[in-house]
Protein backbone atom coordinates (compact mmCIF):
# COMPACT_ATOMS: atom_id res chain seq x y z
CA UNK A 1 0.00 0.00 0.00
CA UNK A 2 2.68 2.04 1.06
CA UNK A 3 4.64 1.77 -2.02
CA UNK A 4 1.93 2.42 -4.59
CA UNK A 5 1.03 5.59 -2.32
CA UNK A 6 4.80 6.66 -3.36
CA UNK A 7 4.42 5.24 -6.59
CA UNK A 8 2.02 8.05 -7.52
CA UNK A 9 3.06 10.86 -5.54
CA UNK A 10 5.96 10.35 -8.03
CA UNK A 11 4.44 10.11 -11.06
CA UNK A 12 2.80 13.26 -10.03
CA UNK A 13 6.05 15.37 -9.48
CA UNK A 14 6.94 14.57 -12.99
CA UNK A 15 6.35 17.56 -15.76
CA UNK A 16 4.67 15.63 -18.76
CA UNK A 17 1.87 14.61 -16.45
CA UNK A 18 -1.60 15.42 -16.99
CA UNK A 19 -3.70 15.82 -14.53
CA UNK A 20 -7.53 14.39 -15.14
CA UNK A 21 -8.53 15.33 -11.65
CA UNK A 22 -8.90 19.40 -10.00
CA UNK A 23 -5.80 20.43 -8.10
CA UNK A 24 -7.46 19.56 -5.12
CA UNK A 25 -7.72 16.00 -6.14
CA UNK A 26 -3.56 15.66 -6.98
CA UNK A 27 -3.36 17.45 -3.41
CA UNK A 28 -5.30 14.92 -1.82
CA UNK A 29 -3.27 12.46 -3.58
CA UNK A 30 -0.07 13.83 -2.92
CA UNK A 31 -1.23 14.66 1.18
CA UNK A 32 -3.84 12.04 1.84
CA UNK A 33 -4.10 12.89 5.71
CA UNK A 34 -5.22 16.78 6.54
CA UNK A 35 -2.79 18.92 8.42
CA UNK A 36 -4.10 19.68 12.12
CA UNK A 37 -3.28 23.20 12.70
CA UNK A 38 -4.15 25.33 15.79
CA UNK A 39 -6.09 28.25 14.95
CA UNK A 40 -5.76 29.85 17.82
CA UNK A 41 -2.63 30.79 18.15
CA UNK A 42 -1.39 34.17 16.07
CA UNK A 43 2.07 32.64 14.07
CA UNK A 44 -0.84 30.21 12.23
CA UNK A 45 -2.99 33.23 11.19
CA UNK A 46 -1.43 34.50 8.77
CA UNK A 47 0.44 31.38 7.04
CA UNK A 48 -2.60 29.12 6.93
CA UNK A 49 -5.65 31.41 6.46
CA UNK A 50 -6.66 31.97 2.53
CA UNK A 51 -7.55 35.91 2.11
CA UNK A 52 -7.73 35.91 -1.05
CA UNK A 53 -11.66 36.98 -1.50
CA UNK A 54 -10.22 39.85 1.27
CA UNK A 55 -7.86 40.83 -1.11
CA UNK A 56 -10.09 41.02 -4.19
CA UNK A 57 -12.33 42.97 -2.75
CA UNK A 58 -9.76 45.32 -1.44
CA UNK A 59 -8.22 45.43 -5.41
CA UNK A 60 -12.18 46.12 -6.31
CA UNK A 61 -13.06 49.25 -4.18
CA UNK A 62 -9.69 50.58 -4.93
CA UNK A 63 -9.68 50.42 -8.86
CA UNK A 64 -13.41 51.98 -8.53
CA UNK A 65 -12.16 54.88 -6.50
CA UNK A 66 -9.31 55.42 -9.22
CA UNK A 67 -11.75 55.09 -12.31
CA UNK A 68 -15.14 56.58 -11.21
CA UNK A 69 -13.39 58.66 -7.58
CA UNK A 70 -15.73 56.57 -5.24
CA UNK A 71 -17.99 53.32 -4.67
CA UNK A 72 -20.47 52.49 -7.44
CA UNK A 73 -22.94 51.85 -5.03
CA UNK A 74 -22.70 54.93 -3.45
CA UNK A 75 -23.28 57.22 -6.17
CA UNK A 76 -26.79 58.70 -7.51
CA UNK A 77 -28.60 57.49 -10.65
CA UNK A 78 -27.95 60.97 -12.49
CA UNK A 79 -23.81 60.49 -12.24
CA UNK A 80 -23.81 56.95 -13.41
CA UNK A 81 -26.36 57.18 -16.21
CA UNK A 82 -27.45 59.44 -19.17
CA UNK A 83 -30.39 59.42 -21.88
CA UNK A 84 -28.54 59.00 -25.49
CA UNK A 85 -31.06 61.72 -27.08
CA UNK A 86 -28.35 61.62 -30.67
CA UNK A 87 -26.51 64.66 -31.47
CA UNK A 88 -27.55 68.15 -31.43
CA UNK A 89 -27.61 70.09 -34.67
CA UNK A 90 -25.32 72.77 -33.12
CA UNK A 91 -22.98 69.84 -32.79
CA UNK A 92 -23.27 68.75 -36.01
CA UNK A 93 -23.02 71.98 -37.44
CA UNK A 94 -19.56 73.08 -35.44
CA UNK A 95 -18.18 69.80 -37.14
CA UNK A 96 -19.38 70.29 -40.67
CA UNK A 97 -17.18 73.67 -40.14
CA UNK A 98 -14.55 71.87 -38.74
CA UNK A 99 -14.61 69.22 -41.29
CA UNK A 100 -14.20 71.52 -43.74
CA UNK A 101 -11.17 73.23 -42.39
CA UNK A 102 -9.19 70.38 -41.67
CA UNK A 103 -9.24 67.58 -44.10
CA UNK A 104 -8.98 64.09 -42.75
CA UNK A 105 -9.59 62.72 -39.17
CA UNK A 106 -8.47 65.02 -36.08
CA UNK A 107 -5.00 63.83 -34.37
CA UNK A 108 -5.25 61.45 -32.12
CA UNK A 109 -2.96 62.03 -28.86
CA UNK A 110 0.35 60.13 -28.51
CA UNK A 111 0.40 57.39 -26.52
CA UNK A 112 3.30 58.73 -24.38
CA UNK A 113 1.19 61.66 -23.78
CA UNK A 114 -1.88 59.18 -22.94
CA UNK A 115 0.54 57.17 -20.06
CA UNK A 116 1.87 60.46 -18.14
CA UNK A 117 -1.96 61.58 -17.87
CA UNK A 118 -2.93 61.87 -14.56
CA UNK A 119 -6.09 58.84 -14.91
CA UNK A 120 -6.90 58.15 -10.66
CA UNK A 121 -9.76 60.00 -9.65
CA UNK A 122 -8.75 59.42 -6.19
CA UNK A 123 -7.63 62.81 -4.43
CA UNK A 124 -4.35 63.44 -3.48
CA UNK A 125 -3.38 62.79 0.36
CA UNK A 126 -3.03 66.32 2.41
CA UNK A 127 0.80 66.66 3.00
CA UNK A 128 0.87 67.69 6.47
CA UNK A 129 4.40 69.20 6.29
CA UNK A 130 3.30 71.80 3.62
CA UNK A 131 1.11 73.31 6.50
CA UNK A 132 3.31 73.58 8.64
CA UNK A 133 5.39 76.74 10.36
CA UNK A 134 8.30 77.59 12.25
CA UNK A 135 7.53 78.66 15.99
CA UNK A 136 3.67 78.63 14.63
CA UNK A 137 2.20 78.27 18.38
CA UNK A 138 5.19 81.44 19.01
CA UNK A 139 3.98 83.50 16.39
CA UNK A 140 0.32 82.68 17.22
CA UNK A 141 0.78 83.96 20.36
CA UNK A 142 2.58 87.24 19.94
CA UNK A 143 -0.61 87.73 17.43
CA UNK A 144 -2.87 87.23 19.68
CA UNK A 145 -1.01 89.19 22.38
CA UNK A 146 -0.81 92.21 19.56
CA UNK A 147 -4.61 91.87 19.51
CA UNK A 148 -5.13 92.45 22.91
CA UNK A 149 -3.40 95.66 23.29
CA UNK A 150 -4.41 97.00 20.21
CA UNK A 151 -8.02 96.71 21.54
CA UNK A 152 -6.69 98.08 24.64
CA UNK A 153 -5.60 101.57 22.37
CA UNK A 154 -1.57 100.20 22.96
CA UNK A 155 0.83 100.63 20.23
CA UNK A 156 3.69 98.30 19.89
CA UNK A 157 7.14 100.06 19.56
CA UNK A 158 7.66 98.43 16.51
CA UNK A 159 4.57 99.84 15.81
CA UNK A 160 5.36 103.47 16.54
CA UNK A 161 9.11 103.02 14.60
CA UNK A 162 6.74 102.47 11.46
CA UNK A 163 4.90 105.49 12.19
CA UNK A 164 7.44 107.85 13.16
CA UNK A 165 9.15 107.08 10.00
CA UNK A 166 9.48 110.23 7.44
CA UNK A 167 7.47 109.20 4.16
CA UNK A 168 9.74 109.33 1.10
CA UNK A 169 8.07 111.53 -1.49
CA UNK A 170 7.45 109.18 -4.97
CA UNK A 171 6.91 112.02 -6.63
CA UNK A 172 10.34 113.73 -6.03
CA UNK A 173 13.14 113.84 -8.88
CA UNK A 174 16.58 114.16 -8.71
CA UNK A 175 18.04 117.94 -8.58
CA UNK A 176 19.33 118.83 -11.72
CA UNK A 177 23.23 118.89 -11.96
CA UNK A 178 24.58 122.56 -12.44
CA UNK A 179 27.00 123.05 -14.73
CA UNK A 180 30.79 123.33 -13.28
CA UNK A 181 31.58 126.97 -15.89
CA UNK A 182 27.87 128.29 -14.42
CA UNK A 183 28.97 131.92 -12.47
CA UNK A 184 25.56 132.30 -10.15
CA UNK A 185 26.25 128.57 -8.57
CA UNK A 186 27.11 128.53 -4.93
CA UNK A 187 30.24 128.48 -3.26
CA UNK A 188 31.30 125.13 -1.84
CA UNK A 189 33.45 125.19 1.26
CA UNK A 190 35.40 121.79 1.00
CA UNK A 191 36.03 122.42 5.02
CA UNK A 192 32.60 123.57 6.21
CA UNK A 193 30.32 120.81 8.10
CA UNK A 194 28.79 117.87 5.99
CA UNK A 195 25.03 118.28 5.82
CA UNK A 196 22.61 116.50 6.88
CA UNK A 197 21.22 113.46 4.64
CA UNK A 198 17.96 114.15 3.48
CA UNK A 199 17.48 109.51 3.05
CA UNK A 200 14.98 107.43 5.32
CA UNK A 201 16.41 107.06 8.52
CA UNK A 202 15.18 103.15 8.57
CA UNK A 203 16.77 102.92 5.50
CA UNK A 204 20.21 104.29 6.55
CA UNK A 205 20.28 102.60 9.83
CA UNK A 206 19.36 99.14 7.95
CA UNK A 207 22.13 99.38 4.57
CA UNK A 208 24.68 100.41 7.37
CA UNK A 209 25.44 104.11 6.43
CA UNK A 210 24.43 105.53 9.61
CA UNK A 211 26.75 105.05 12.64
CA UNK A 212 25.34 103.63 15.92
CA UNK A 213 24.72 106.01 18.40
CA UNK A 214 26.93 106.18 21.16
CA UNK A 215 25.90 105.36 24.68
CA UNK A 216 26.63 108.50 26.65
CA UNK A 217 28.00 106.44 29.64
CA UNK A 218 30.81 105.42 27.03
CA UNK A 219 31.88 109.21 26.78
CA UNK A 220 32.57 109.10 30.50
CA UNK A 221 36.41 109.56 31.27
CA UNK A 222 37.64 107.01 34.28
CA UNK A 223 39.46 110.20 36.28
CA UNK A 224 38.57 113.54 36.38
CA UNK A 225 42.31 114.21 36.82
CA UNK A 226 44.10 116.65 33.02
CA UNK A 227 46.55 114.37 31.38
CA UNK A 228 49.00 116.78 31.74
CA UNK A 229 49.55 117.92 35.33
CA UNK A 230 51.69 121.42 35.47
CA UNK A 231 53.82 121.29 38.07
CA UNK A 232 53.85 124.01 40.76
CA UNK A 233 55.78 127.76 40.27
CA UNK A 234 58.53 126.47 43.12
CA UNK A 235 59.71 123.61 40.56
CA UNK A 236 60.44 126.49 37.95
CA UNK A 237 64.18 126.77 36.95
CA UNK A 238 64.47 129.81 38.30
CA UNK A 239 61.52 130.35 41.09
CA UNK A 240 60.55 132.94 43.26
CA UNK A 241 62.01 132.37 46.65
CA UNK A 242 58.27 132.39 48.75
CA UNK A 243 57.14 129.97 46.10
CA UNK A 244 59.91 127.29 46.07
CA UNK A 245 59.96 127.15 49.91
CA UNK A 246 56.28 126.25 49.46
CA UNK A 247 57.28 123.25 47.58
CA UNK A 248 60.13 122.79 49.79
CA UNK A 249 57.46 122.61 52.73
CA UNK A 250 55.75 120.05 51.07
CA UNK A 251 58.37 117.86 49.89
CA UNK A 252 59.32 117.89 53.51
CA UNK A 253 56.07 117.02 54.69
CA UNK A 254 56.26 113.80 52.67
CA UNK A 255 59.33 112.64 53.80
CA UNK A 256 58.21 112.78 57.37
CA UNK A 257 55.17 111.24 56.56
CA UNK A 258 57.24 108.20 55.17
CA UNK A 259 59.47 108.20 58.55
CA UNK A 260 56.82 108.18 60.71
CA UNK A 261 55.23 104.77 58.74
CA UNK A 262 59.03 103.26 58.59
CA UNK A 263 59.53 103.69 62.55
CA UNK A 264 55.95 102.47 63.18
CA UNK A 265 56.80 99.46 61.54
CA UNK A 266 60.21 99.39 62.83
CA UNK A 267 58.67 99.97 66.67
CA UNK A 268 55.70 96.91 65.62
CA UNK A 269 58.50 94.42 64.45
CA UNK A 270 60.84 95.69 67.31
CA UNK A 271 61.71 93.07 69.80
CA UNK A 272 62.23 93.39 73.69
CA UNK A 273 65.52 92.20 75.35
CA UNK A 274 63.91 91.51 78.93
CA UNK A 275 61.04 89.79 77.30
CA UNK A 276 63.47 87.17 75.31
CA UNK A 277 63.42 83.70 76.67
CA UNK A 278 67.07 82.33 78.47
CA UNK A 279 68.05 79.06 79.90
CA UNK A 280 67.35 79.55 83.02
CA UNK A 281 63.88 81.04 82.58
CA UNK A 282 62.85 78.22 80.10
CA UNK A 283 63.73 76.09 83.04
CA UNK A 284 62.14 77.69 85.48
CA UNK A 285 59.19 77.33 83.76
CA UNK A 286 59.16 73.60 82.89
CA UNK A 287 59.48 73.39 86.67
CA UNK A 288 56.45 74.77 87.32
CA UNK A 289 54.26 73.20 84.88
CA UNK A 290 55.04 69.78 86.52
CA UNK A 291 54.35 71.25 89.95
CA UNK A 292 50.71 72.78 88.78
CA UNK A 293 50.26 69.47 87.31
CA UNK A 294 50.82 67.46 90.64
CA UNK A 295 48.63 69.64 92.12
CA UNK A 296 45.69 69.43 90.13
CA UNK A 297 45.90 65.65 89.97
CA UNK A 298 45.50 65.86 93.85
CA UNK A 299 42.63 67.88 93.73
CA UNK A 300 40.91 65.89 91.42
CA UNK A 301 41.91 62.63 93.67
CA UNK A 302 39.86 64.41 96.53
CA UNK A 303 37.22 65.56 94.53
CA UNK A 304 36.26 62.01 93.61
CA UNK A 305 36.40 60.51 96.93
CA UNK A 306 34.30 63.24 98.26
CA UNK A 307 31.12 62.31 95.67
CA UNK A 308 29.25 59.62 96.14
CA UNK A 309 29.12 56.83 93.46
CA UNK A 310 26.44 56.17 91.81
CA UNK A 311 24.54 59.52 92.75
CA UNK A 312 21.49 60.43 89.98
CA UNK A 313 19.47 63.34 90.12
CA UNK A 314 15.91 63.07 89.33
CA UNK A 315 13.97 65.86 88.76
CA UNK A 316 10.48 66.16 90.90
CA UNK A 317 7.36 66.03 89.06
CA UNK A 318 5.34 69.27 89.23
CA UNK A 319 1.58 68.79 90.58
CA UNK A 320 -1.58 70.34 89.17
CA UNK A 321 -1.46 73.32 91.15
CA UNK A 322 1.68 74.42 90.15
CA UNK A 323 1.37 74.18 86.57
CA UNK A 324 -2.34 76.20 87.18
CA UNK A 325 -0.10 78.94 89.56
CA UNK A 326 3.07 79.43 87.10
CA UNK A 327 0.33 79.22 83.92
CA UNK A 328 -2.10 82.44 85.77
CA UNK A 329 1.14 84.61 86.60
CA UNK A 330 2.18 84.34 82.52
CA UNK A 331 -1.10 85.66 81.80
CA UNK A 332 -0.73 88.05 84.32
CA UNK A 333 2.88 88.85 83.21
CA UNK A 334 0.95 89.49 79.80
CA UNK A 335 -1.73 91.58 80.87
CA UNK A 336 0.68 93.81 82.42
CA UNK A 337 2.82 94.19 79.65
CA UNK A 338 0.25 95.13 77.27
CA UNK A 339 -1.41 97.54 79.90
CA UNK A 340 2.15 99.24 80.17
CA UNK A 341 2.48 99.46 76.29
CA UNK A 342 -0.95 101.03 75.95
CA UNK A 343 0.39 103.79 78.69
CA UNK A 344 3.01 104.17 76.85
CA UNK A 345 1.13 105.00 73.47
CA UNK A 346 -1.22 107.85 75.69
CA UNK A 347 1.93 109.57 77.13
CA UNK A 348 3.35 109.62 73.16
CA UNK A 349 0.41 112.40 72.46
CA UNK A 350 1.91 114.83 75.24
CA UNK A 351 5.45 114.37 73.56
CA UNK A 352 4.49 115.57 70.02
CA UNK A 353 6.74 118.31 70.42
CA UNK A 354 9.83 116.68 71.33
CA UNK A 355 8.73 113.53 68.75
CA UNK A 356 8.99 116.33 65.91
CA UNK A 357 12.26 118.04 67.11
CA UNK A 358 13.91 114.47 67.27
CA UNK A 359 12.41 113.62 63.47
CA UNK A 360 14.00 116.92 62.74
CA UNK A 361 17.40 116.31 63.99
CA UNK A 362 16.87 113.13 62.23
CA UNK A 363 16.64 114.35 58.75
CA UNK A 364 19.16 116.70 59.47
CA UNK A 365 21.72 114.28 59.74
CA UNK A 366 20.69 112.44 57.41
CA UNK A 367 21.03 114.98 55.21
CA UNK A 368 24.22 115.98 56.50
CA UNK A 369 25.48 112.73 55.55
CA UNK A 370 24.08 112.97 52.24
CA UNK A 371 26.59 116.18 51.86
CA UNK A 372 29.67 114.78 53.26
CA UNK A 373 28.87 111.64 51.18
CA UNK A 374 29.00 113.34 48.05
CA UNK A 375 31.57 115.02 48.65
CA UNK A 376 33.54 112.17 49.37
CA UNK A 377 32.46 110.84 46.12
CA UNK A 378 33.48 113.68 44.59
CA UNK A 379 36.84 113.57 46.30
CA UNK A 380 37.07 110.20 45.25
CA UNK A 381 36.91 110.94 41.76
CA UNK A 382 40.34 112.49 41.57
CA UNK A 383 42.05 109.35 43.87
CA UNK A 384 43.39 106.50 41.92
CA UNK A 385 40.83 103.47 42.34
CA UNK A 386 42.23 99.93 42.89
CA UNK A 387 42.41 97.92 39.96
CA UNK A 388 44.84 95.28 40.52
CA UNK A 389 46.19 93.39 43.52
CA UNK A 390 49.10 96.66 43.90
CA UNK A 391 47.74 100.15 45.51
CA UNK A 392 49.02 102.83 43.21
CA UNK A 393 52.18 104.54 44.81
CA UNK A 394 52.93 108.24 43.93
CA UNK A 395 55.38 109.39 42.00
CA UNK A 396 58.57 111.04 43.87
CA UNK A 397 58.46 114.79 44.10
CA UNK A 398 61.17 116.03 41.26
CA UNK A 399 62.50 119.09 44.17
CA UNK A 400 65.88 121.01 43.69
CA UNK A 401 67.21 122.06 46.61
CA UNK A 402 68.29 126.19 47.23
CA UNK A 403 72.10 125.32 46.30
CA UNK A 404 70.61 123.34 43.09
CA UNK A 405 68.91 126.15 41.71
CA UNK A 406 70.70 127.68 38.50
CA UNK A 407 69.38 131.08 36.98
CA UNK A 408 70.25 129.81 33.49
CA UNK A 409 68.06 126.61 31.33
CA UNK A 410 71.97 125.86 30.34
CA UNK A 411 72.96 124.98 33.76
CA UNK A 412 69.84 122.97 35.01
CA UNK A 413 70.17 119.48 35.85
CA UNK A 414 67.48 117.47 34.15
CA UNK A 415 65.38 115.35 36.78
CA UNK A 416 63.31 112.17 36.47
CA UNK A 417 62.17 110.93 33.26
CA UNK A 418 59.19 111.26 31.09
CA UNK A 419 58.50 107.68 30.12
CA UNK A 420 57.95 107.26 34.02
CA UNK A 421 56.03 110.14 34.44
CA UNK A 422 54.10 109.48 31.23
CA UNK A 423 53.79 105.68 32.90
CA UNK A 424 52.32 106.94 36.77
CA UNK A 425 49.74 109.39 35.14
CA UNK A 426 47.96 106.49 33.20
CA UNK A 427 47.86 105.12 36.95
CA UNK A 428 46.67 107.77 38.64
CA UNK A 429 44.44 108.54 35.75
CA UNK A 430 42.65 105.00 35.94
CA UNK A 431 43.78 103.61 33.01
CA UNK A 432 46.00 100.60 33.78
CA UNK A 433 46.37 98.71 36.68
CA UNK A 434 49.23 99.63 39.08
CA UNK A 435 51.73 96.86 38.33
CA UNK A 436 55.44 96.25 38.97
CA UNK A 437 58.44 94.67 36.95
CA UNK A 438 58.30 91.03 36.41
CA UNK A 439 60.98 89.51 38.49
CA UNK A 440 63.18 87.08 36.68
CA UNK A 441 63.29 83.70 38.46
CA UNK A 442 66.16 81.18 37.40
CA UNK A 443 64.63 78.09 37.10
CA UNK A 444 68.02 76.10 37.35
CA UNK A 445 70.90 76.91 39.94
CA UNK A 446 74.30 78.34 38.27
CA UNK A 447 77.32 75.28 38.66
CA UNK A 448 80.16 76.96 39.12
CA UNK A 449 83.67 75.08 37.85
CA UNK A 450 87.03 75.85 37.97
CA UNK A 451 89.14 75.77 35.08
CA UNK A 452 92.26 74.36 34.17
CA UNK A 453 94.27 77.16 33.60
CA UNK A 454 92.95 78.69 36.95
CA UNK A 455 93.80 75.88 39.23
CA UNK A 456 97.50 75.47 37.67
CA UNK A 457 97.87 79.25 38.93
CA UNK A 458 96.13 78.41 41.99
Amino acid sequence: MASTRRLKRVVASQSGFINFKSTSDAANLVSSRRKRLNKNKKKNWNKHSDINDVEDFLEDVRHQERTTGGLLSEKSDESLFFLDAGQSQKAEAKESVKGKKTKGKAPRPLRIDLILQHDSLVPPPKDVLAYQQPNAKKLRRIAQKAEQLAAKGVVLRSQKRLLNRRPVSKTAKKAATEANNNPDREYYDIWGQETKSSADPWYLQQTGKTLVKRPERLNLKPSILPAVEVIAPGGSYNPDFFSHQELLQEAHEVEVKKKKEEDRIERQLAINKEETATEETTLREQVEGLEEEDSEEEVAANDDEGVAVGAITLAQKKTERQRKREKAEKIKELQQLARRREVEERQQLFQLRSIKAAIRQQDQRTITRQKQRKAKQEAEKAQPRRLGKLRFQPQDMEVQLSDELSGSLRQLKPEGSILKDRFKSLQKRNLIEPRERAKFKRRYKLKYTEKRAFKEIT
